[in-house]
């Protein structure tokens, strides 16, 4: 089984690829997303220029890219934001990163360049819950403010922490976008979970429970992630993410093919390395346990 941490960021300074993966490959990991630093944002300082982040994009991952995937962190209030995002696909960023703190994620700007995102064939992959940023910001991040996005076609993103601590919030609004992507996958969006922590451990059984046990076929889209730094990989925390995550999905019922797709398949497909070879169960609002946890072990171990 190939690891992949889905969710780690980078600073400007001490980018050494090398010691990088020399740590991944102490503790069986094989690759990450590598997310560049930050934008400029109109509430924060610490933003870089996009020629520094495309910069460090390229410093990370060139001759690495099976394991080192390109992520452009980007703010859709940013100048030239789109311009800025069509360069960078063009170069070969995987994906693209977005924070809301100072806009809601349905407002003009932001839609506008997540519909160029699935124009380019993209994924975005999206902070939510609360925001530690020292700023009024995490009202920008509840899921339900992301319904909206249900109108972009063929627009894959991930939501980053699970929403903590708006975990059941956040699951409902996966069961309407799972309903919206199976109906007319052509007319809609597909949502994946991004179960970095976040979510703190006394909660990550109950998430884990909900995730397995709401009656929504959530296996193919979750995604495993650390929010550690590139610069400083923290060996320890991932490696007991990792134990806990797997000892909470067997405790659920999660056979052998459901963890290794939550542990790097599920993300490979997100970013389109992997082809859709699976057809979704679509929620029954009237039968809560159409989809289960059983179900699923016996379908994606035929995969």
């Amino acid at each position: 089984m190939k690891i992949f941490d889905a969710h780690l960021h980078t600073e400007t300074e001490n980018i050494c690829p090398e010691e990088l993966l020399r740590r991944f490959d102490s503790i069986g990991i094989y690759g990450a997303t590598i997310m560049s630093p930050p934008p400029e944002s109109p509430v924060t300082s610490i933003g870089v220029s996009y020629d520094t982040r495309m910069r460090c994009l390229a410093q990370w991952t060139e001759g690495r890219r099976d394991r080192l995937f390109p992520v452009l962190y980007i703010h859709p209030l940013e100048k030239d934001a789109v311009a800025k995002a069509k360069d960078a696909a063009q170069w070969g960023v995987d994906a693209f990163k977005i924070i809301y703190d100072c806009l809601y994620p349905y407002e003009e700007a932001s839609m506008k360049l997540l519909s160029v995102f699935a124009e380019l064939g993209k994924p975005v992959m999206f902070h939510s819950g609360i925001l530690w940023n020292g700023v009024d910001s995490s009202k920008y991040n509840r899921p339900l403010g992301f319904e909206k996005l249900v109108e972009i076609p063929k627009l894959r993103f991930s939501m980053g922490h699970c929403s903590w601590p708006w975990t059941d919030e956040c699951i409902a609004l996966y069961g309407k976008f799972l309903n919206a992507y199976v109906t007319n996958p052509n007319a809609s969006a597909e949502m994946f979970f991004d179960l970095t922590p976040g979510t703190p451990v006394i909660y990550r059984k109950d998430l884990i429970m909900k995730l397995f046990g709401s009656g929504y076929d959530t296996p193919h889209n979750i995604m495993y992630g650390t929010d550690c730094t590139a610069n400083n990989y923290n060996t320890r925390w991932a490696e007991s993410w990792i134990r806990r995550d797997r000892a909470l999905m067997e405790e659920a019922g999660a056979g052998e093919a459901v963890i290794e797709h939550y542990f790097g398949l599920n993300y490979l497909r997100f970013l389109g390395r992997l082809p859709k070879n699976f057809t979704h169960v679509i929620p029954v609002s009237d039968a809560a346990d159409a989809w289960t946890i059983e179900y699923a072990n016996r379908m994606m171990q035929e995969e």
